[in-house]
Formats: structure tokens, C-alpha cells, sequence
């Protein structure tokens, strides 16, 4: 598998959430969580980030046990560390503060580089009349390409 095709997205962030900015985090992994990203066995679902002492983590986020670990294989759902500026820092602990928004991972890649990415979003979560546009949204591009297919 080449680096570019790990692409490992949270959807229904997108979904219960309007992004208003994003971010490209670094990831601090372990030897055995990052084969098993670069295998694509990771999840994102239930996944959020927050701020503490300056620093951004990542809770929740599942990596699958690397198959030959044996006893240097990770916890799989243990919280870690995003690598962000000290000024992208400020702006996140400044929105995740505020009423209504949230930090949320958007998607895990593997750079050029081999290395493990994180794209997170401030988001502010969307009422149960913005999620039926979205789906009306969807389903209207859908009949679209339909339509052209034929």
C-alpha cells in the first residue's frame, strides 16, 4: 500500500457538524500504531480532541493491534498527542471554549514522508433542520449524476 492511499475520514463529523476552520496535526504514535495506520486500521468514530496545559490530544481514536506487535503492542483506544503551533494551539483552546463549538478530527493520512497526519476542524454542531438540508443537499446531487449518467 503506498502512503497516499491511507485515508482514514470521520463522515459523520461533517454531517453533525459545520466546519468552520481546519488544521493539519501531526500525530505522536508508537512503532506498532503506526504500521497499523499505515495498513488503514484505524477509526475515527466517537473520536474528539481537547485542550490541556497547552497541549492538543486526541480521546478515543481506535488503531487496531498490530498483528505481529506481540508484546510491544499498544492500548487501542489511548489518548495522543497532536503536534500544532503554538498559535494554531491558542486558537483551538480559545473556540473549544466557547459555548457550541468543538474540536473534531476530520481525517488520519500518511504524508509523502511516512508520516501519520490528523486533519481536525473547529466545528459547531448543526440543529436537526441543517442535517435534513444536508441530506436534501446530497440526495438532489445524486438525482443530478444520475441524470447525466443515462
Amino acid at each position: 500500500m503506498k502512503p497516499n492511499e491511507v485515508n482514514i475520514q470521520n463522515r459523520r463529523a461533517r454531517f453533525d457538524y459545520e466546519i468552520s476552520e481546519t488544521f493539519t496535526a501531526g500525530i505522536v504514535l508508537t512503532g506498532t500504531e503506526i504500521k497499523s495506520i499505515r495498513q488503514g486500521k484505524a477509526s475515527l468514530v466517537d473520536t474528539f480532541c481537547y485542550v490541556d496545559n497547552g497541549e492538543v490530544w486526541v480521546k478515543n481514536m481506535y488503531v487496531a493491534e498490530y498483528f505481529y506487535g506481540s508484546y510491544n503492542n499498544h492500548n487501542t483506544r489511548r489518548d495522543r498527542k497532536l503536534l500544532l503551533t503554538r498559535k494554531e494551539i491558542g486558537r483551538l483552546e480559545k473556540a473549544g471554549k466557547e459555548t457550541g463549538f468543538t474540536i473534531v478530527p476530520l481525517k488520519v493520512f500518511v504524508s509523502e514522508r511516512g508520516l501519520a497526519k490528523m486533519v481536525i476542524g473547529i466545528g459547531r454542531g448543526k440543529k436537526e433542520y441543517d442535517k435534513r438540508q444536508s441530506i436534501k443537499e446530497r440526495d438532489d446531487k445524486r438525482a443530478i449524476a444520475r441524470a447525466f449518467q443515462k
